[in-house]
């Protein structure tokens, strides 16, 4: 089963260990934003990239709140509330493929403020 409380603390403590941690080794993580539209969004593959991806993430001056989150155990879903301290606001809805506890495969859609 996977561990949804984990990831919230990791979410919320900026943990960017702790959220590779979460990941299967050959994992992919696809991100669809103002950026990366989906007819070319992101892709990053393996957990090396994946927690490279969150060294750059949790580093960032802002909070991480995970407003809700479900799993039945093959699937994820959870919604993610950031901000920055100028006032900035960033939405994430997350849904992911589970395997053996693991993220395998997971799609974030990402919205921004507008300056």
């Amino acid at each position: 089963m996977f561990n949804l409380a984990a990831l919230k603390h990791a979410i919320e403590g900026h943990d960017a260990r702790a959220l590779s941690d979460l990941y299967a080794a050959d994992a992919v993580l696809t991100v669809m934003n103002r950026n990366n539209p989906p007819h070319s969004p992101r892709t990053i593959s393996g957990k090396a990239a994946i927690a490279a991806y969150y060294d750059d993430v949790c580093a960032r001056d802002m909070m991480h709140e995970m407003v809700a989150g479900v799993s039945d155990g093959e699937r994820l879903a959870y919604t993610e509330a950031c901000a920055y301290p100028g006032g900035g606001r960033v939405f994430c809805s997350a849904m992911a493929e589970v395997a053996d506890g693991k993220i395998k495969a997971q799609t974030n859609v990402e919205v921004w403020d507008e300056a």
